[in-house]
């Protein structure tokens, strides 16, 4: 299990910010996880198309924690950094921060491991390019 408690700052780049509303919200008032899920896909798939200069598609998730519930209201931040780049995949690490309006003090929510693979315009596997 990935340690956080130590985690005081956002680790990688700011790939995704938006706001919670109250049509996202489970039974009990907190924002639905999947919702959660869905924006650090869409983040993830920000970062790994500008690695892969093209298309992706994702094909995995892994090792997803979440560790509190998500307010209504609060806004919340997707960073992302590269863990791995295979020769068709790459495997992007999402970490959910949102600030507390009173304090500003930022909080880790969750955070998860996302595998993409690069496609073509046919939707068919390709290799991933490297520039540098």
């Amino acid at each position: 299990m990935p340690q956080h408690q130590d985690q005081l700052q956002p680790k990688g780049e700011l790939a995704l910010q938006t706001i919670t509303m109250p049509a996202d919200t489970n039974p009990f008032g907190d924002i639905f996880g999947g919702w959660v899920m869905a924006q650090m896909d869409i983040a993830g798939a920000i970062h790994a198309n500008h690695v892969a200069k093209g298309r992706v598609t994702t094909v995995a998730v892994g090792s997803m924690e979440f560790i509190r519930p998500v307010p209504v209201g609060a806004v919340i931040s997707c960073y992302t950094h590269t863990l791995k780049i295979g020769n068709t995949s790459i495997r992007v690490k999402v970490e959910v921060w949102i600030k507390d309006f009173i304090t500003h003090q930022l909080s880790l929510v969750t955070q998860g491991e996302y595998i993409y693979v690069a496609i073509d315009t046919k939707g068919h596997k390709r290799s991933i390019i490297h520039a540098e």
